[in-house]
C-alpha cells in the first residue's frame, strides 16, 4: 500500500505504457484530471473516484484547460469481495469511475482518506500519526498491521464511494418511503406489518392499505424483495455459507430461502454465487 496527496498544476502528467502491478485509486478533491486506460478514458472533477486495474497501458494528468488537479492516490492489492461493488461502474478496459458520490459523504470520505494516510505510518509501538498530510507526502505501509488498517480505511471509502441509492419516487407519501427505507437498511432485520407502521405513526391497516397502493405490493412482498437482493450481494461478496446468508437475510427456513432465491434469480443459491461471487475464502 503506498498512497498520498498532490496538488498538481497545469501541465502535470504521468503515462505508464505497461501498465501498473497493483490497482491505482484516485478520489478528487478539487481541480480537475484526465485519466485513460487502454481504450477508455475520464474527466474527473471533485469528489470522482476512478479505479485503475492493474496490467493495462494508463496515464493521467491535469485535465488540459485547468488550472490544477489536487486528489487522493493509493495504489494496493485490492481486496476481491470489491469487485462486486465496483462493477456497475465499469468504463472498460480494466477502468471505474464513480462521479456520482452524494455531497454529504465527502468529508467522510476525505477523512478515510486522512485515516488511511496515519495508519499507513503507523509502527505498531504508538499512536498512529495524526494530522492532515502536507501534498507531496507519501506514505508506505510497511508492516502488515498499517497495511490491513490502511486496506480497511480504503475498502470504507470503496463502499461509501459505491452505494446507489434510488431516486425518491415523485409523489410517494413520506412515511412510505420511510418504510422503504427501514426495509431497505436492515432487510434481515424481523420487520412486520405493524412494526413497519409504528416506525411511520401509522396504523397496521392504514399503513398497509397506503403502502399498497403507492408502490403496487404489500410491505411483506417488499420486504422478501429486498430480502432477497440482500441476500444475493452477499452471495457476490462474501464466502458466507449458504445458511448464514439466508439467515443474515431473514429467511428462517433454508429450504424456503432457496425456493424464494431461485424463482427470483433462476438458480439456487450456491449456483449463483459461482457465477457471479467476487469473494476467495
Amino acid at each position: 500500500m503506498v498512497l498520498g496527496h498532490f496538488d498538481q498544476p497545469h501541465g502535470y502528467g504521468v503515462s505508464r505504457p505497461h501498465g501498473s502491478a497493483s490497482w491505482l485509486f484516485t478520489w478528487t478533491t478539487a481541480g480537475r484530471g484526465r485519466l485513460w486506460q487502454g481504450g477508455a478514458n475520464t474527466s474527473a472533477g471533485a469528489g470522482a473516484l476512478v479505479v485503475l486495474a492493474p496490467g493495462v497501458p494508463h496515464g493521467y494528468g491535469v485535465e488540459p484547460g485547468a488550472r490544477n488537479w489536487r486528489f487522493w492516490w493509493a495504489h494496493c492489492q485490492a481486496r476481491p469481495s470489491w469487485a462486486a461493488w465496483l462493477r456497475p461502474y465499469d468504463a472498460g478496459h480494466g477502468m471505474y469511475v464513480v462521479t456520482s458520490v452524494p455531497a454529504g459523504v465527502h468529508g467522510r470520505v476525505g477523512a478515510a482518506f486522512r485515516r488511511m494516510h496515519s495508519d499507513a505510518r503507523w509502527t505498531g509501538t504508538e499512536a498512529p500519526p495524526g494530522g492532515a498530510p502536507p501534498d507531496g507526502q507519501v506514505a508506505v505501509a510497511h508492516g502488515s498491521a498499517a497495511r490491513e488498517l490502511a486496506l480497511c480505511a480504503l475498502e470504507e471509502i470503496v463502499l461509501l464511494t459505491t452505494a446507489r441509492l434510488p431516486a425518491p419516487r415523485p409523489g410517494l407519501d413520506a412515511r412510505v418511503r420511510r418504510a422503504q427505507e427501514l426495509i431497505d437498511a436492515d432487510p434481515g432485520a424481523p420487520h412486520t406489518v405493524r412494526s413497519l407502521a409504528e416506525g411511520v405513526a401509522l396504523s397496521p391497516s392504514r399503513f398497509a392499505h397506503l403502502f399498497s397502493s403507492q408502490l403496487g405490493r404489500s410491505p411483506m412482498r417488499a420486504l422478501r424483495e429486498a430480502r432477497l437482493r440482500h441476500a444475493a450481494r452477499l452471495l457476490e461478496s462474501t464466502d458466507l455459507p449458504v445458511e448464514r446468508v439466508a439467515v443474515a437475510s431473514g429467511f428462517v427456513s433454508p429450504f424456503h430461502f432457496n425456493r424464494a432465491f431461485r424463482e427470483r434469480y433462476g438458480a439456487p443459491p450456491g449456483a449463483y454465487r459461482a457465477t457471479h461471487g467476487g469473494a476467495t475464502g
